[in-house]
């Protein structure tokens, strides 16, 4: 299934699955009562809803407005420095351990919301990654059954302000600028996607291909992570963990390349999405 969390004509937030370009099952109507968001939902309702699937009402896709993923994940965790071509045009070293740190909920924005460059700065920068949604919940999980955790994948732009980022050592505020994390369009179930490490990312802006790798080229894998992150906090249904960028940041470019408003900006990973924002200005 293709997942989504959206808010109707008439303001009522709700979850479905997207059947075509077209139409969405209105999944909330015949399960809300029991799992009240997508969180709930990946966390204990998936055999329900694909159960329902046939029944639900549908939905036009010209009625709802999309939500990130998971609007409100418990954590999202990030990852740095996790391809060899990242690495490198950050001069960073080689290290043993996974680059971790965290986004807040509120920072994120849907599929087709703007990213906002905020007031304080010109210096945004894309970030094309796989996010990989926990559906079932654990502590120290081992690397062998780390798969059996993912309820799914989407497509994630961990926008980021540079010199923000560059403050000090820790990346935190410039990694959590309001509407630079951009998430979706739809959270793509494990068993639609064969091989997640076959998959290719590509980031383009305005058109221009800027980032294109195969996820197998991530220095630290899926199940690495999540046995390292599982290590120091459990993970619960509904947490994200962004994976990591490839190279080609425009912040390591000659000249530098920086988003601006007007600009439109892509992340597709195949067989998981496309996630599509335009960029604006902050309003004062």
């Amino acid at each position: 299934m293709r997942l989504l969390s959206f808010v109707t004509r008439s303001g009522q937030a709700g979850y479905g699955a997207q059947l075509d370009e077209h139409q969405v099952a209105h999944l909330s109507a015949l399960l809300g009562h029991r799992y009240p968001d997508l969180k709930s939902l990946i966390g204990g309702g998936l055999d329900e809803a694909d159960a329902v699937l046939r029944l639900a009402p549908r939905l036009s896709t010209h009625e709802i407005h999309l939500l990130p993923v998971v609007p409100n994940p418990g954590k999202i965790i990030c990852v740095g420095l996790n391809y060899e071509a990242h690495r490198l045009e950050t001069g960073r070293p080689v290290e043993q351990h996974p680059s971790i740190f965290t986004r807040f909920a509120a920072s994120q924005v849907a599929a087709g919301d703007p990213i906002i460059r905020p007031t304080v700065s010109t210096k945004l920068d894309y970030e094309g990654e796989l996010a990989v949604v926990i559906g079932r919940p654990g502590r120290y999980i081992s690397a062998e059954q780390a798969f059996e955790h993912v309820a799914g994948y989407s497509c994630y732009n961990d926008g980021s302000v540079r010199d923000w980022q560059n403050h000090s050592h820790q990346f935190t505020p410039g990694k959590n600028f309001v509407g630079t994390g951009a998430f979706g369009p739809a959270l793509v179930t494990r068993d639609e996607v064969a091989d997640i490490t076959a998959q290719t990312l590509t980031t383009r802006l305005n058109g221009q291909v800027m980032q294109q790798t195969l996820i197998s080229d991530m220095i630290f894998s899926i199940p690495q992570i999540i046995a390292y992150v599982s290590s120091f906090t459990p993970l619960e249904a509904g947490d994200v963990i962004a994976t990591g960028t490839p190279g080609g940041v425009g912040a390591k470019r000659d000249p530098k390349v920086w988003m601006k408003p007007g600009d439109v900006v892509e992340v597709e990973i195949t067989q998981v999405g496309l996630l599509r924002n335009p960029i604006v200005d902050e309003q004062a």
